[in-house]
């Protein structure tokens, strides 16, 4: 089974939902569920059938959890020596040559990516045309409207 790639910060709040489902949302539902039995025929009981639906859901993302956190290779950047190498958890700040803009993007795991709050997947385009690179070089990206030119500005180990 392959790993996947995830940092310290998406395992820690992959555990915090997680253990929130099991210690809150698990045992609120199970006392809907039975409080809802309580009211007779189950048949035609709409809170018993929300319970076990939201039931359902919870015990699906737990499952989904749990396999994520199974099938994942944690990596700290912290702990690797730092160099101006590009690699999975590193936050890059990019010069786009064309358009003369610069943006910072951490690249992190499927799950993690958020381009709003500057996360990106390691699976990305210019994610996969930066790792391995090293500050000073100039990448080209393709993207939907054609190609981009990117020069790597800065490498962090944050």
């Amino acid at each position: 089974m392959k790993k996947v790639p995830m940092t310290v910060e998406g395992e820690a709040r992959l555990r915090v939902e997680l253990n929130h489902l099991k210690t809150v949302v698990r045992p609120r539902v199970i006392a809907d569920i039975a409080t809802a039995r309580e009211h007779g025929d189950l048949k035609e009981n709409a809170e018993y059938h929300a319970a076990r639906e939201e039931q359902s859901f919870a015990e699906g993302r737990i499952k989904e959890i749990e396999g994520k956190l199974s099938d994942s290779q944690v990596i700290d950047v912290k702990s690797v020596p730092a160099s101006s190498k590009v690699i999975f958890g590193t936050t890059v700040t990019l010069f786009n040559v064309d358009t003369e803009d610069t943006v910072t993007y951490q690249i992190v795991g499927d799950d993690e990516a958020d381009v709003k709050i500057k996360k990106i997947s390691y699976a990305s385009p210019i994610a996969k045309a930066i790792i391995g690179k090293e500050e000073g070089d100039e990448v080209v990206v393709k993207i939907p409207s054609g190609e981009a030119t990117y020069e790597i500005e800065k490498v962090q180990y944050l």
